[in-house]
């Protein structure tokens, strides 16, 4: 599970980040303990939940655009297959608050998933897409303001988000575990 996100302190809190947010709130939950820095990111491993699937959880320590330099490496040393790597991202083109689950399927101008595609060698991936709204303008540099500015919703709300986006996380984990994750669906919650 690759949560995406840009290092350090000026980049807490925005909307870029929410990928971020999500593996620290899993891993909380599932009571990973203490993360270490490995394979260039913050890396845990352990169970979803109690008797549930081993899971490895990663933030990449890169900026978002190179996040598979670091989650690539990571992957072939795991030998994870494709089709089992979660990417949890920003989402632009869903509303604020929506959660929505796919494998595969466009990058959509992600600079993230673009980098994962490159060193992962495909697309074939599952994300968990998190709504974080689209400003009023397709200008890139406010696209680009916009992905990296602080959410002006609530922290009620954010938080809201976040839980939704970790509990349709866990829900695929089992799923792609048990083998009931359908691809060619998307699924989510708003």
């Amino acid at each position: 599970m690759v949560g995406l996100g840009n290092p350090g302190p000026k980049y807490e809190g925005t909307r870029h980040n929410v990928g971020f947010e999500v593996v620290a709130e899993l891993a909380e939950r599932w009571d990973f303990g203490p993360v270490r820095e490995k394979h260039g990111g913050l890396f845990g491993e352990g169970r979803a939940g109690p008797g549930g699937p081993k899971v490895i959880l990663f933030q990449p320590l890169t900026f978002m655009n190179e996040a598979g330099r670091a989650a690539g490496p990571l992957r072939g040393s795991k030998r994870i297959p494709l089709e089992k790597v979660i990417a949890l991202h920003d989402e632009i083109d869903l509303p604020f608050g929506e959660v929505k689950v796919r494998l595969g399927g466009g990058l959509a101008g992600h600079n993230g998933l673009k980098s994962l595609d490159r060193e992962f060698g495909g697309s074939d991936f599952w994300r968990v897409r998190v709504g974080v709204g689209r400003p009023d303008s397709t200008d890139p540099e406010v696209v680009s303001a916009w992905v990296l500015g602080r959410f002006r919703e609530g922290p009620e709300e954010v938080r809201e988000l976040v839980t939704r986006a970790a509990d349709e996380t866990a829900d695929l984990v089992v799923g792609i575990a048990e083998g009931s994750a359908a691809p060619g669906s998307e699924r989510g919650a708003g």
